[in-house]
């Protein structure tokens, strides 16, 4: 019990410190910036519009969704890259050598990208709530959704990235296995449009991934009550959006220790040296 303490405490410390790391580092800085500053100057363009259905314009009712889409996207993506690329590098192999390591080691990666979203946060709502009136409709109701909606995405959709992960051949292979399905999902889960607008059997398909749920969820959280009559349903359908994100969190964390354990198992030296050679021969 206290070697699994001291792993889970050295893998959170180790998060701690990446999640720092990253806020100096120009090209983590510059990310946010790109971020914040594309989306608010897509929201500004189209500030004067408003969205049909529900009297509200664009940017109040784009901002949620946006969040969303960035939230799910981050914590899929960036741990997919992240285990991949330590699993060529050798640190995966290092960290097995240790007692519990893998466990230290998830809960280091938990730590890192569940932190990494909120600079993410921060370069939009800032500047958002300072360019755009009304953006948040329902006060410190909204506030604790935002919230609760952000944790349970985190839950649903980090294990998923980790398994990600786990099961693509290369770091050059998590763009065709993972950041292609993702846009893919996050284009049809009513993040930049009504949802509504789609075939039946898109929309189906897009409540059945927490993307859509996730953006629902915030668009709750942000909006005025009337707001969801723009929605399937007419309504924020809030017990549905927590039951199915808490359902796929149950999954990723069911699925996820069964593949990382897998994959450590099957990781050896001669992986990590084959893997390097490959990468290096792919960047010349």
């Amino acid at each position: 019990m206290n070697a699994t303490r001291m792993a889970v405490g050295r893998g959170a410390r180790r998060g701690w410190t990446e999640f720092v790391f990253s806020l100096r580092s120009p090209q983590d800085q510059g990310f946010y910036l790109f971020t914040g500053v594309g989306t608010l100057a897509w929201l500004w363009f189209n500030r004067e519009e408003e969205v049909a259905g529900t009297g509200l314009l664009t940017p109040t009712v784009a901002l949620p969704g946006v969040l969303g889409a960035l939230l799910a996207f981050g914590v899929i993506i960036g741990p997919a890259f992240s285990l991949a690329m330590e699993r060529e590098d050798g640190t995966l192999l290092r960290h097995k050598a240790l007692p519990h390591g893998m466990r230290g080691y998830v809960t280091g990666q938990l730590v890192y990208h569940s932190l990494g979203m909120f600079p993410t946060f921060l370069v939009l709502l800032v500047p958002g709530f300072l360019l755009f009136d009304g953006l948040m409709q329902r006060g410190a109701v909204g506030w604790l959704t935002v919230a609760w909606v952000t944790l349970l995405a985190l839950a649903a959709t980090l294990p998923l990235g980790m398994v990600l992960g786990a099961v693509v051949p290369s770091t050059q292979k998590v763009g065709t296995w993972g950041m292609l399905p993702v846009l893919l999902v996050t284009a049809v889960s009513g993040v930049f449009y009504p949802v509504q607008a789609l075939w039946g059997w898109v929309q189906v398909l897009a409540q059945v991934f927490p993307v859509y749920w996730i953006g629902l969820g915030m668009r709750s959280a942000f909006l005025p009550a009337e707001a969801a009559a723009a929605e399937l349903g007419d309504s924020w359908r809030t017990g549905q959006v927590a039951l199915v994100l808490l359902a796929w969190a149950v999954v990723g964390l069911v699925a996820a220790p069964r593949v990382l354990a897998r994959m450590a198992r099957r990781q050896s030296g001669s992986q990590v040296a084959a893997a390097r050679e490959s990468a290096a021969q792919w960047v010349r």
